[in-house]
């Protein structure tokens, strides 16, 4: 069904096509105003946040005081490979699928209510939309990850430290892992938002984000041998993940290389999705 949409203030022209005054001209600085008040009234926002806190804030600091408690007895191999920083922010695995859920949710909740339409009929041209959109919901999920995980963190290490197994961020590759949580889960909320746009359906969309960063590396273990260091590495959420790894696996992408691949995968979902939004009807 095609939908027709009247020409507004976008251009800075009335559907007559007289000049609007510049206080109602539609500019990308309002457009993002207005993305961030709908965020801001969408009763899942506060929902999806307050879980991304807490929980990893919360399974950080479980993790922690639980792998103190058990250090006395546990196995020296396990000693051996034992992560201080990769147990205070492993709460990130429950962050990644609230906030790439919550990505989804912001474009596909518009096309699930048909406000939408109201949407593109106020900014006709779209892409100010989507660009707006990105841009709220990135600023999001890098200030929430990055403050969440230095918490996490700081308060993972307070409980290792009874047992002086806790590290600091100045030892080498800390830093950029607790920092690179913020960057990641910025990138995976920009997958969200990227899948929004392209399928518009909000169970289809949240589906293929699990697949994406749960099913694949899953169905992944059971490759052969010989094509698991040509596929597994190059996953998305495999490589995405190596930047949190203060330890380099062998196995994978060298951090900051594996996060460029990850990258690599958003900017194709976005370039694809900005396509489909000038060719579909609302």
């Amino acid at each position: 069904m095609t939908t027709t949409v009247t020409p507004t203030s976008v251009e800075g022209v009335s559907p007559s096509g007289s000049p609007l005054p510049d206080g109602l001209k539609v500019t990308f600085g309002r457009v993002l105003r207005s993305e961030w008040l709908k965020f801001r009234s969408l009763r899942s926002s506060p929902i999806a946040v307050g879980v991304t806190v807490v929980g990893m804030v919360a399974l950080g600091w479980i993790f922690s005081a639980a792998a103190a408690s058990r250090w006395p007895v546990m196995r020296p191999q396990a000693k051996a490979h034992f992560d201080p920083t990769d147990v205070s922010i492993r709460g990130y695995v429950l962050a990644q699928l609230v906030l790439g859920v919550l990505g989804v949710l912001i474009v596909s909740g518009e096309y699930g209510t048909g406000m939408v339409r109201a949407t593109f009929s106020a900014v006709p041209t779209r892409l100010p939309v989507f660009w707006a959109k990105a841009v709220m919901f990135a600023v999001v999920s890098f200030v929430v990850g990055t403050v969440t995980a230095f918490a996490a963190f700081l308060g993972g290490q307070a409980f290792l430290s009874s047992q002086h197994i806790e590290t600091s961020l100045s030892a080498p590759g800390v830093f950029r892992a607790v920092f690179g949580v913020g960057l990641y889960l910025t990138v995976v909320g920009l997958l969200g938002v990227a899948l929004g746009w392209l399928i518009r359906h909000t169970a289809g969309a949240i589906a293929t984000l699990f697949g994406l960063l749960l099913v694949l590396p899953g169905i992944a273990e059971a490759l052969p041998d010989s094509w698991a260091p040509h596929i597994v590495p190059y996953l998305p959420s495999n490589a995405g993940q190596a930047l949190l790894a203060v330890r380099a696996d062998p196995a994978m992408l060298a951090p900051w290389t594996g996060f460029a691949v990850f990258c690599a995968y958003v900017v194709v979902a976005v370039l694809a999705a900005v396509v489909l939004l000038k060719r579909r009807d609302a």
